[in-house]
Order: C-alpha cells, then sequence, then structure tokens
C-alpha cells in the first residue's frame, strides 16, 4: 500500500515539467489525481508552454500507475473556471485531501515591461491564491485535514539584482507565495490542514530550458550568480521536486506545516 492510498490530489500546471511529475509520484502512491493546465500560450512568455497532448500524456502516465485521472483545459488566473474544474473533478474522484499550486510561468521578455509584470504576478502569485480559494473551504468543511504546498523558488527566498521587469515580478510573486503559505497555515492549522511551500532551484524542465543553465546563462549573462548551486550540479531533477513533495503531504511529515523546504542544491546558500 502506497503512502497517499486512497487520497485525492488537485494539481495545477499538470501538463508537463514539475506539474506531471507530481502527479505521476504522487499516483505511484496511491492517490486519484485531477489535473489541470493552461494548455495554450500566455503572451509574454518567451518559451512554447505545455500543449493538450502533453496535458494527454499525463493522462497516460498516471493511468499507468492503476490510478485514475480528470484532466481540465484551465487557466488559474480565471478563477470561475478553476472551481467549475475542481467541483468537476471532485464529483468523478472525491474530496481533494491534497493541492499541489504549482502552474508558473516564467519571468517572460517577449512583452512590455506592464505586460511581463502583470503576467508573472497574475500566474505565479494570483493564481496560486486563486487555487487556494476553490480548494480550501471543501477541505475545512471535510473536516478531514489535508496538506497543501505552493511552488516558490529559491528566487522566493533570495533577490536577484536583474532590473527586468519579468525578473522582479517572477521574484516578488515567489516571494509573495511564501508569505501567503504562512498566513495560510496559520489560519488553517486549527483545521489540521498542513500548508508549506517548496522551493526549487533551477530544474530541468521546458521552462528552465530542459536544465541548460550554460545556454541561460550565455542568452542573459547577469543570471550566471543568481543560477549557480553550491552542489557541483547545473540543475535538479524533476522528481528531486515531487519526491520533497511526497514527504511533505504524506503522515511521514504529518507535523510540518508553515515551512519552506528548499531543494534548492545549496543555492540559497551561497547568498
Amino acid at each position: 500500500m502506497g503512502k497517499l492510498e486512497g487520497k485525492v490530489a488537485f494539481i495545477t500546471g499538470a501538463a508537463r515539467g514539475q506539474g506531471r511529475s507530481h502527479a505521476i509520484r504522487l499516483a505511484q502512491e496511491g492517490a486519484d489525481i485531477i489535473a489541470v493546465d493552461i494548455c495554450a500560450q500566455v503572451e509574454s512568455v518567451p518559451y512554447p508552454m505545455a500543449t493538450p497532448d502533453d496535458l494527454e500524456h499525463t493522462v497516460k502516465a498516471v493511468e499507468a500507475t492503476g490510478r485514475r485521472i480528470v484532466t481540465r483545459q484551465v487557466d488559474v488566473r480565471d478563477v470561475s473556471a478553476l472551481r467549475q474544474a475542481f467541483e468537476e473533478g471532485t464529483a468523478e474522484l472525491g474530496p481533494v485531501d491534497i493541492v499541489l499550486a504549482n502552474a508558473g510561468i516564467g519571468p517572460g521578455g517577449a512583452a512590455a515591461d506592464e505586460q511581463q509584470w502583470d503576467d508573472v504576478i497574475s500566474v505565479n502569485l494570483t493564481g496560486v491564491w486563486n487555487t487556494g480559494r476553490v480548494a480550501i473551504p471543501s477541505m475545512i468543511e471535510r473536516g478531514q485535514g489535508g496538506a497543501i504546498v505552493l511552488t516558490s523558488s529559491a528566487g522566493g527566498l533570495i533577490g536577484v539584482g536583474i532590473a527586468a521587469s519579468g525578473f522582479l515580478g517572477y521574484t516578488a510573486a515567489k516571494h509573495g507565495v511564501v508569505g501567503l503559505m504562512r498566513s495560510w497555515a496559520n489560519y488553517l492549522a486549527p483545521h489540521n490542514i498542513r500548508v508549506n511551500s517548496i522551493a526549487p532551484t533551477t530544474v530541468r524542465t521546458p521552462m528552465a530550458n530542459n536544465g541548460d543553465v550554460a545556454s541561460i546563462i550565455a542568452h542573459a549573462p547577469e543570471l550566471a550568480r543568481g543560477l549557480t548551486n553550491a552542489l557541483p550540479v547545473e540543475a535538479v531533477d524533476p522528481v528531486d521536486i515531487s519526491n520533497a513533495i511526497l514527504y511533505l503531504v504524506s503522515d511521514d511529515g504529518r507535523y510540518v506545516t508553515g515551512t519552506v523546504l528548499p531543494v534548492d542544491a545549496g543555492q540559497v546558500n551561497l547568498r
């Protein structure tokens, strides 16, 4: 029996990258999955975003573990659509025990300053808030506790000295996620709902050029210091983040709440 047998997890940004990895890892431990992703391009994002085919890949990977999955193409900025997806998923799979607010976009660079800022804040911070406010009321009403993990970043613990609006917005949003997590952790503790945040370094996903830090730095030399890890690795794998999340949402972490867990190869310690 897996560590999450009989649980249901609601995961945003699940079509590929970290989100897909989280869905698979939790399914391997017995959880059924409600997976959402925009599966479309945000105008200010300079790299290709996930597609419906990517989300279907997640479906097949989860089903290969023997678990059930419900998917919807939803923009986390649209709280009404997100709520509908959540309600449809729980109607099919049952009440949610685990929430992973994982959806996020990179710092931008393909639009005017104001749009870069607005997009990254609205997806990476408002989208996390939307995810929580859609899921939390049902978790409280059910009275069975639960676990929520908000995806921040090593960039949510340090300030990279780059003045570009997209990077400033990204850093501000990821710091904001940590503050939101701490507030929710205090608010939800009496309901036995634990809330934590994960803070990865560069992860080998399409958003981070599949972990090719050298090419990122070649394009933007000012990022060299901000992307340097203490351990001799340029990037970690998505499953490294998934395994840390598994700890936080399972009984292994049953008394852990209100904390940020860095999976950063020592990046933050260099600052």
